[in-house]
């Protein structure tokens, strides 16, 4: 279990996560809801421990994430991977390098550094690409796909370094509706088949009802709520979001329509709006 202990963030006077506590089971699908600028990259960030607390712990099962360091923090960083919103993959190097990147951790690092990769590193990143129908781009450079084709390469890169919790950080924030509905698609499936923890920042309030089990909403870096996303009122949502509430809430979405129909509903209805 990952457990969230007063976890604290000040950036001067500014409290970016600001006594966070929460306790997300193994397996759980976690939607980060709230406003921009309401702490919801920065508590990644500091599970992660890309960021260090000013105050607070975080725990994963008997491990005291927070004292980690050197290679025991190398170590958590490769079982609680990053996805980031600009993707953050090399833009000279072919798909399947960029994926190799994830097992970097499994390897001496002088031989990462001169790409001198196991045939069984090269079968992992292969299989994790072909599982987000990748795998006919592995010897194409990164920075010739799509968008959305390099989030589901950085979602394939994640995957190879075998994580216990994936944190995504606003993944579909620059995707059209198309590409959004392919990489929530992907998260979820890994959430599903394969048990792995996800916390998904998003932005997207009937994104996030569509595809996840839970709602964290962030609010002046407090949690303000915490529940099933059925359980989330209008008001409730208004009150997350305030004057941005017009942008990011079509509100209701019938809770009983399966994730895939709902999201499909919701890209349809953003084409429309587009023309």
């Amino acid at each position: 279990m990952l457990q969230i202990q007063g976890l604290t963030k000040q950036f001067g006077t500014v409290r970016a996560v600001d006594g966070v506590t929460l306790s997300v089971p193994p397996g759980q699908m976690v939607g980060v809801i709230g406003r921009s600028g309401a702490g919801k990259s920065t508590m990644l960030r500091l599970i992660n421990r890309l960021e260090d607390p000013t105050e607070g712990r975080v725990l994963f099962g008997d491990l005291d994430v927070s004292a980690l360091k050197g290679r025991g923090l190398r170590g958590w960083r490769a079982r609680c991977a990053m996805i980031f919103q600009q993707f953050n993959l090399v833009g000279r190097l072919d798909v399947l390098g960029n994926v190799l990147l994830g097992r970097s951790y499994a390897v001496a690092t002088p031989r990462a550094l001169l790409k001198l990769w196991a045939e069984q590193d090269k079968a992992i990143a292969l299989s994790a690409l072909e599982q987000f129908d990748m795998g006919l781009l592995a010897a194409q450079r990164a920075d010739t796909l799509s968008g959305g084709q390099q989030q589901r390469v950085a979602i394939a890169r994640a995957l190879v370094q075998q994580p216990d919790v994936i944190l995504a950080d606003e993944p579909i924030a620059s995707l059209d509706p198309r590409n959004t509905r392919t990489v929530m698609d992907a998260l979820r499936r890994i959430n599903q088949e394969l048990g792995i923890t996800v916390l998904c920042n998003l932005h997207d309030l009937d994104i996030a009802k569509a595809y996840c089990d839970r709602l964290v909403g962030m609010a002046a870096g407090k949690v303000v709520f915490d529940g099933r996303p059925e359980s989330l009122t209008e008001s409730e949502a208004h009150e997350l979001y305030g004057l941005e509430a017009g942008e990011v809430i079509d509100l209701p979405m019938p809770v009983q329509v399966p994730a895939h129909v709902a999201s499909a509903r919701l890209a349809d209805r953003r084409a429309a709006s587009a023309h």
